[in-house]
């Protein structure tokens, strides 16, 4: 995964490649955003361009290499070990069995980072999933990230940066990843085998995480998108709460009794509402139609977009917006279905 295959994120892109060329990269960075949207690919990317055997060459010939001064190929011996996670130089450390990350696990890391490179130009020390480190490995972390060895730089990884102690944040240079659009997590998807179509319409329920989008199957989430324009199009038929509870019933379409599936799966069905009247208000707006995230169901869209616009539109998206964070902080499923098809 040299950098220009990261898909997205390319100001990240140009300034890590650009720190590499000029050999101003910090000792330790924090890649923090949103889960699935390719922060672990973009430090591997980072780890490859620092110890490629070729990556001078491969920009020299190429016509961007203004904008990536440095890349990996992507295809000598040491990018096909990093990327197999086999190079002796680069180490990743992520949660075991339990969940979490130890402090035997940051103890030896920190052991092989305190010598020289065995082969490679830089030791790289990757930590997925960061916010996993345990109080005591962090503290462990801490004495290193304070005092790094000189050939060895050290990226902390994580969707979930305030899980992590105050001094080891102070300590990381903060990389801020953002979701990715719609057409980035469909090229990957595509990328991936996916057919185009398909992949646009699961890309508009992924909200910017290609790891979000490719946890569901396809058929799952196109099947959550029907469902939220059947509940969308019955709200806007009837003012009738009665009704629109019961039609609350098919947001929890396939559910059980209040497990960890059902929460999920109402979820699904949010975002994919979501998603559908960001569409709406577009449409209504008469923005440009090659904006839409659902633009295989235009004609779907417009008929909602006369009742779901202005005011009635904002509406019904901050009530979706609202049911999602309340399904985060345990909120039951059924009342969260019941009130927010009363607030569309």
């Amino acid at each position: 995964m040299p950098f220009r295959d990261v898909i997205g994120h390319r100001p990240l892109v140009r300034l890590l490649s650009r720190s590499v060329a000029c050999d101003t990269l910090p000792p330790s960075l924090l890649f923090a955003g949103p889960s699935g949207v390719g922060k672990r690919l973009t430090a591997v990317a980072t780890a490859q361009a620092l110890n490629c055997a070729h990556s001078a060459a491969i920009v020299a010939a190429r016509a961007d290499a203004e904008l990536l001064p440095v890349d990996a190929c992507g295809v000598c011996a040491a990018c096909s070990r990093i990327c197999r996670n086999v190079h002796p130089d680069v180490l990743v450390v992520e949660p075991g069995d339990t969940g979490s990350i130890k402090i035997e696990q940051v103890r030896d890391v920190i052991d092989r980072a305190a010598y020289r490179p065995f082969e490679g130009r830089r030791r790289v020390v990757i930590v997925d999933e960061a916010d996993a480190l345990a109080s005591p490995a962090q503290n462990a972390l801490l004495k290193t990230l304070e005092e790094p060895p000189p050939s060895s730089v050290f990226f902390l990884v994580t969707a979930r940066p305030d899980m992590l102690l105050p001094t080891v944040l102070s300590r990381c240079p903060r990389l801020r990843f953002r979701a990715l659009s719609t057409e980035d997590v469909a090229r990957a998807l595509v990328a991936l085998g996916h057919e185009e179509t398909r992949a646009h319409a699961v890309a508009a329920m992924a909200e910017g995480s290609v790891g979000r989008a490719l946890a569901a199957s396809a058929d799952e989430l196109v099947q959550a998108r029907e469902v939220a324009q059947q509940v969308l199009a019955r709200a806007a038929a009837s003012d009738d709460p009665v009704r629109r509870i019961d039609g609350a019933k098919e947001l929890l379409t396939g559910t059980g009794a209040g497990g960890a599936s059902d929460r999920e799966q109402l979820a699904t069905h949010l975002r994919a509402m979501a998603s559908l009247l960001r569409d709406v208000e577009l449409l209504s707006t008469r923005a440009d139609v090659r904006g839409l995230a659902n633009p295989d169901v235009q004609p779907a869209l417009e008929r909602l977009a006369r009742t779901f616009h202005g005011e009635r539109g904002v509406r019904a998206f901050t009530a979706v917006d609202r049911a999602l964070v309340a399904l985060e902080r345990n909120a039951g499923v059924k009342s969260v279905a019941d009130w927010v098809v009363v607030n569309l």
